[in-house]
């Protein structure tokens, strides 16, 4: 039946499926005229029996270890619910290491002091602090070249994807062997609860359409804020980015697809928060971003 039907199980017995293949009597009833023509297809028996045991090996070895990045500028309302809702989340279990990194963006109100507060319900809370108010994407950066976690996501200060996403996540990186997963609003939007206004949702449309143009990337939504990132891959990706601003999301998987490394687009549940803090004319200057990231690649400012 070959490797892929096999791949396609979710586990239990695909490597002594294939060993039984190899082996067994289906494939000593093969018809070849000599010996000389088996011997290809042993190889490949063989070879496929190797592969499956190093992806299993990927599956099983995958540490539930997470930093969850919060970049923050001026959330004193709404931080508080959103460190509740995680800490909550946490509670229930499942990862045996977690840490929660609130970025402040050099806000001008209670925003460190209400993340500060949190503390006492959630102890794993950490507070980094920018020098001013250098853009969500430094933010960003800032908090995952400080995380502890083998696994690191970010997420917008206002919980608009529901924290409990992170398991659809985690479970397209285990399926996918991939090291970085791209939460998607575009993939399944009948997961959408509360919609943007009509403006701003087809303002998305057209930003993403200006993206894969400019960048070649597959993505349907780079705008989410919940993807979730190896730690190492994070830091090779983060170190070298350059923008501060919205249009970092394009640049870092554009950079991780440069380096290699496997992306995955997964479809998740979200609902427009009130409150934004981008403007339309920031708005607008980031639909700049995707060409700028392409003329740093072509000038090799990502090696």
């Amino acid at each position: 039946r070959g490797l892929a039907a096999i791949f396609g199980q979710t586990g239990g017995d695909g490597v002594g499926e294939l060993k039984a293949l190899a082996v067994g009597t289906e494939t000593q009833r093969l018809d070849f005229t000599n010996a000389l023509e088996a011997l290809p297809q042993k190889l490949v028996f063989q070879g496929q029996i190797v592969l499956l045991n190093e992806f299993r090996y990927y599956r099983s070895s995958l540490t539930r270890s997470i930093s969850i990045i919060i970049p923050a500028y001026n959330e004193e309302k709404r931080l508080p619910s959103t460190l509740r809702k995680i800490t909550e989340y946490l509670r229930r279990g499942g990862w045996p290491f977690a840490e929660v990194v609130v970025v402040d963006d050099g806000s001008t109100d209670g925003t460190v002091r209400v993340a500060e507060q949190a503390r006492a319900e959630c102890p794993c809370l950490r507070v980094l602090r920018n020098p001013g108010n250098r853009g969500k994407g430094y933010a960003v950066r800032h908090g995952m070249l400080e995380c502890r976690g083998e696994w690191a996501m970010y997420s917008d200060a206002d919980l608009s994807t529901p924290i409990e996403e992170l398991e659809t996540l985690w479970q397209a990186i285990e399926r996918e062997g991939a090291q970085v997963a791209v939460g998607s609003r575009a993939l399944d939007r009948r997961l959408i609860g509360v919609h943007q206004s009509f403006f701003r949702e087809n303002v998305g449309k057209v930003f993403n359409l200006g993206m894969r143009l400019a960048t070649g990337l597959p993505f349907h939504d780079t705008q989410c804020g919940f993807k979730l990132f190896e730690a190492g891959a994070a830091r090779e990706i983060f170190r070298r980015q350059l923008l501060d601003g919205l249009g970092f999301d394009v640049e870092v998987l554009f950079i991780g697809r440069c380096l290699g490394y496997r992306e995955v687009e997964v479809p998740v549940q979200w609902n427009d928060v009130p409150g934004t803090k981008v403007s339309a004319w920031r708005g607008m200057v980031a639909f700049l971003d995707p060409w700028l990231v392409r003329w740093n690649q072509v000038r090799g400012r990502y090696r």
